[in-house]
């Protein structure tokens, strides 16, 4: 079987920039060393390796952004994230609190060929158990609006399209509460800078206060 050709570490770098870069600006130091709790001055010399090999291109002063090659190396990463992730959700019988420390450690080992059999066995499906697109074998993502949730007006109604995977305790809430993708809602109040955002989902009978930290954490679109 073939193997991954980049070393765990610096998937890992390619994976945590794309996903500071999504938001639209460069990827810091900071908040590398942040998201992969190491030290800034690790993080530093990996950017200058990556920048070396052609997978990261430095703005100074500001951060880095993945190349065009460094994109599809990241996106060949999330699909294998995302692929076993609905494997072991679907297949074995994972809830979906418990599947991404499992899927962090196994996209490192697993083959192009086993994650393409997975995606065979599972219909070859668009979305993970967290409602994340899993990008193509082609590696490409297709761009759907969407905001989030502390970001809606009150009054709007809207349809959860996903929520991050990385934090057990917050999805169990979300599940709870039937914040889950696809679950059709309401915002009876905006959370405004500081304040939780209470909604009301379709089904349920009692309005839910949602924390903002946990809303910023949810992907909507108009319902």
């Amino acid at each position: 079987m073939d193997s991954p050709s980049l070393s765990p570490s610096v998937e890992d770098y390619l994976k945590a920039v794309y996903a500071l870069n999504e938001g639209g600006g460069p990827a810091g130091t900071n908040e590398l060393a942040r998201v992969l709790a190491v030290r800034p001055g690790s993080v530093s010399g990996m950017i200058r390796r990556l920048a070396e090999d052609g997978l990261l291109r430095h703005e100074p002063y500001r951060g880095v952004r993945l190349t065009k090659e460094g994109s599809r190396e990241a996106l060949k990463i999330l699909r294998r994230h995302r692929i076993i992730e609905s494997f072991l959700v679907q297949r074995l019988g994972y809830d979906w609190d418990d599947v991404h420390a499992e899927a962090e450690r196994l996209e490192h080992a697993a083959s192009e060929r086993l994650i393409e059999a997975m995606a065979e066995a599972l219909g070859h499906p668009s979305t993970d158990p967290h409602g994340a697109p899993i990008p193509t074998r082609a590696g490409r993502i297709d761009p759907t609006p969407v905001s989030r949730l502390d970001q809606v007006a009150s009054g709007s109604r809207f349809t959860v399209r996903s929520v991050a995977d990385e934090d057990p305790g917050r999805l169990r809430y979300l599940k709870s509460v039937g914040l889950v993708p696809g679950a059709r809602a309401v915002v009876r109040k905006g959370g405004g800078e500081e304040g939780a955002v209470t909604v009301t989902v379709e089904g349920g009978s009692d309005p839910v206060k949602v924390k903002r930290k946990v809303a910023r954490r949810v992907t909507v679109s108009e319902a």
